[in-house]
């Protein structure tokens, strides 16, 4: 149990929305198709904005409401699965336009379970008195998504949320526990932007695999809702924490179909689950932070309140962060 706070939060979409029935010009779907099976209604989408450009917009507006400077940080990480470059990092483009001469800066990808990463890693840098960061989780899916494949491009959407983290002596602000797993073994069942050998030294021709989406979506459903409720129950297990004890559960919001499975295996009522996949659908690093951010401007969470948050995907990876906020 660590005196981490989370001092502000921020998030930003695309302004460009694009509804269910939109969706119809490119492939064969409807809106009670796509709602009736994941309960989303729409996505933001950018329209030239890269995953940086983003990301910058949530870190200024992380640094505006709070008023620091960005000499302030010590380090700033974005959590992502789709940086514009190999390199340099998102967080080193992040770093440099807003002038965070001091900070250190690099990217994590753990796909949708990244801002929960990116918040165990913080952790362990916030030790020292007084250490102050910044991560951001951000994400420009639309790059990623084969428009006109119906079983992956109804789900995803862009956009970037993000968190200011210190080492805070306040009473009542803890990081209080948290739980990581990875299974290796099941990642071909969700794979994205996939990088050939296309050298002119390469002599195999039997590479099939491609840069958009490519998802199992049954095992995916099978590891999400099964691995998640386990990873949430062996944090709160390490807290001394009982499930009735939570205030709020903020999950990855890759389908509501998930979601509400996760409220049945923990059987707690899903109006604990808070979600936003109607508006934003899968965002993946994105969503636990601009779910946050909502739900703290709307005073839904509050100072004291034991929230969960829990993200779960690509990896396939699954990580809970138990938070006395």
């Amino acid at each position: 149990m660590t005196n981490i706070r989370i001092v502000q939060s921020a998030h930003v979409a695309p302004e460009r929305v694009v509804p269910n029935d939109e969706l119809t010009n490119y492939m064969d779907t409807s809106d009670e198709w796509i709602k009736s099976r994941t309960g989303i209604s729409q996505r933001h989408v950018s329209t030239g904005q890269k995953t940086s450009d983003l990301c910058t917009i949530v870190a200024q507006q992380l640094l505006d409401k709070v008023g620091w400077q960005p000499k302030d940080l010590d380090f700033i990480i974005v959590a992502t699965m789709s940086p514009d470059y190999l390199t340099p990092a998102t967080a080193a483009i992040v770093q440099g336009r807003i002038g965070a001469k001091s900070a250190y800066a690099f990217d994590i990808n753990a796909a949708c379970s990244g801002f929960i990463y990116g918040l165990k890693i913080a952790e362990g840098l916030l030790q020292t008195p007084h250490a102050r960061g910044m991560l951001i989780g951000g994400e420009v899916l639309s790059k990623l998504v084969d428009w006109h494949e119906r079983s992956t491009a109804v789900l995803f959407g862009d956009g970037a949320g993000g968190v200011l983290l210190a080492n805070s002596p306040e009473q009542g602000s803890q990081f209080i526990a948290s739980d990581l797993e990875t299974l290796g073994e099941l990642g071909d069942s969700l794979t994205a932007g996939y990088q050939p050998v296309n050298s002119v030294f390469n002599t195999d021709a039997t590479d099939s695999h491609q840069q958009y989406f490519e998802m199992d979506g049954r095992a995916v459903y099978r590891f999400a809702t099964h691995s998640v409720p386990e990873s949430i129950e062996r944090a709160l297990n390490k807290a001394g924490l009982l499930v009735n004890d939570v205030d709020y559960f903020i999950l990855h919001q890759a389908n509501q179909r998930i979601i509400d499975q996760i409220a049945k295996r923990l059987d707690q009522p899903i109006n604990k689950f808070l979600s936003n996949v109607a508006e934003y659908g899968n965002t993946s690093a994105a969503s636990v932070a601009m779910l946050l951010d909502q739900e703290l401007a709307s005073g839904t969470i509050k100072r004291g309140q034991t929230i969960v948050l829990s993200g779960f995907g690509g990896g396939l990876t699954v990580g809970t962060q138990i938070i006395r906020y």
